[in-house]
C-alpha cells in the first residue's frame, strides 16, 4: 500500500511540472509506470522505474539550477526531496549544503 501511495504521489508531482521537447522521452517511460504497484525495492520493475525516475530528475535539475548530479548516487525519491529543496533555498546558499543530508548510493 505504502509502494502505490509512493508511486502515485511521485506520477502525480511529475505530471504537474511542463514538459519540454527534450524532457518527453525521459517522462514517458516514468509514465509507463503509472498506477502499477512494485512487490519490492528488489523487484526488476521497480528497478527499471528507479533508473527512469532517476535520469529524468538529473537531467531537470540540471536544467532548471545548473547543478550536475550523478543518477548513480541518490535514488529517485532523494531527487525528488533534492529539488524540492532546491526550490526552496535562498540566492546566497551553496547547493552543496543541501546535498549533505543525503546518503549516496554506491
Amino acid at each position: 500500500m505504502k509502494q502505490i501511495l509512493l508511486a502515485a504521489i511521485v506520477t502525480l508531482s511529475v505530471g504537474v511540472c511542463q514538459v519540454q521537447a527534450g524532457e518527453k522521452d525521459l517522462l514517458s517511460r516514468i509514465r509507463a509506470y503509472q498506477g502499477r504497484s512494485f512487490t519490492g525495492l528488489k523487484s526488476s520493475e521497480y528497478i527499471s522505474y528507479d533508473i527512469a525516475l532517476r535520469n529524468y530528475m538529473v537531467e531537470r535539475i540540471q536544467r532548471r539550477f545548473g547543478v550536475s548530479l550523478d543518477p548513480n548516487k541518490y535514488s529517485g525519491f532523494d531527487l525528488l526531496e533534492i529539488e524540492s529543496l532546491f526550490r526552496c533555498k535562498k540566492s546566497a546558499e551553496p547547493f552543496d549544503l543541501f546535498l549533505k543530508g543525503f546518503p549516496k548510493q554506491s
